[in-house]
């Protein structure tokens, strides 16, 4: 048996003749870029996570780098970032022209909401919480830090779709929450999209600037822009996909909790719920085990496909060298990125996939 990370035409093919549907009546509407798609997506998006507005932007890249810079955050100025994340969280920091400081990952994943306190400065100006892999972080102590300071917080929630902490969905805490809609996250487009949601009008009315040019009117640009606009078909795959979200999550939870009962190796570390008030959408489901690339070697011969989320920590990414870490500055996140491993989770997946990735786990010594 050969199965693959994601097979996304499985998902694809349970709302075919939907999507298809979709695609066509963009195509024959004759409005491609910024149209009643892209509005509705944003009014049925906002309403799903349960915020007043939604900005729909060009990827999840551009919806953190547009988030920190109409918050104001640029130069001479810290933001609190997670040092396990994936590149993307970082670089919306410095492409602003702030400087990432970084916090150690708990057991779940997140960032360590109590080791964020004490790497407050006095050029601090906001947190970026990442809900990785589909679990959100503690926001209870998260957001107390940050109406302490006065500090600004940007949710990163390109992996969390759905995910709630304590009942409230991700993104619905911060000054903004920022997604992406990239084909392999749960609620994914069919090619790159993003998007913010906000409660705060002037910020919502600044961010639609930026992803047009700086732009309110045409032709008439009131700040400095970037072209990071939604396309209509998208959008309109979008809504398809958002109506059936959360199906679709209950799917890879039903997946997860079987890789739960059933994965029974002392070599491997299974997934770990923040507690029961919190849910877990599995964006990906992580296993750590000590000797990562000989599982992984071994998964692969078995016809099981794996990947790393992440490898190589940002501190130590080579286009930060400037920041001046080295090895054993985030010794948490490292000791991570040398054992993390995500085993196989999509929609559609069958039993049978599913049974002999866990026969194939539990054999492994």
């Amino acid at each position: 048996m050969n199965i693959d990370l994601t097979f996304l035409d499985r998902q694809y093919k349970l709302y075919q003749q939907e999507y298809e549907a979709a695609v066509l009546r963009v195509m024959r509407s004759g409005w491609y870029i910024l149209g009643p798609e892209v509005e509705a997506f944003e009014n049925e998006f906002a309403a799903y996570i349960g915020r007043k507005y939604c900005v729909g932007v060009n990827s999840g890249l551009d919806a953190l780098t547009l988030s920190i810079h109409a918050l104001g955050i640029g130069a001479g100025d810290e933001v609190l970032v997670p040092a396990n994340t994936y590149i993307a969280t970082v670089l919306a920091i410095t492409k602003n022209g702030a400087r990432p400081v970084f916090v150690e990952p708990d057991v779940y994943y997140g960032m360590d909401a109590d080791r964020i306190e004490a790497a407050i400065t006095k050029k601090t100006k906001a947190i970026m919480p990442v809900h990785l892999y589909g679990q959100a972080c503690d926001m209870d102590k998260s957001m107390n830090i940050a109406y302490k300071y006065n500090l600004r917080v940007v949710e990163d929630c390109a992996q969390s779709h759905g995910a709630k902490y304590k009942g409230t969905m991700t993104g619905a805490f911060g000054d903004v929450g920022c997604f992406s809609f990239y084909p392999t996250k749960n609620l994914g487009a069919f090619g790159d999209a993003g998007a913010v949601v906000t409660d705060d009008e002037e910020l919502y009315k600044k961010l639609k600037m930026l992803r047009n040019y700086g732009s309110e009117k045409k032709y008439h640009n009131q700040i400095e822009g970037v072209n990071s606009r939604m396309d209509e078909i998208q959008a309109a795959l979008l809504r398809i996909k958002l109506s059936h979200l959360d199906k679709l999550n209950c799917e890879r939870i039903e997946i997860a909790d079987y890789y739960n009962r059933e994965i029974k190796n002392p070599e491997i570390q299974l997934p770990v719920l923040r507690c029961s008030e919190t849910n877990h959408v599995y964006h990906q489901y992580v296993i750590r085990t000590k000797k990562r690339n000989k599982l992984q070697l071994y998964l692969a011969n078995n016809g099981i496909k794996t990947l790393i989320h992440y490898p190589v920590p940002p501190h130590l990414a080579e286009c930060y060298g400037y920041l001046g870490h080295k090895q054993g500055d985030f010794s948490i996140a490292e000791q991570y990125a040398e054992e993390v491993l995500s085993l196989p989770m999509f929609n559609g997946m069958r039993v049978d996939e599913i049974e002999y990735v866990i026969k194939i786990c539990n054999r492994y010594d």
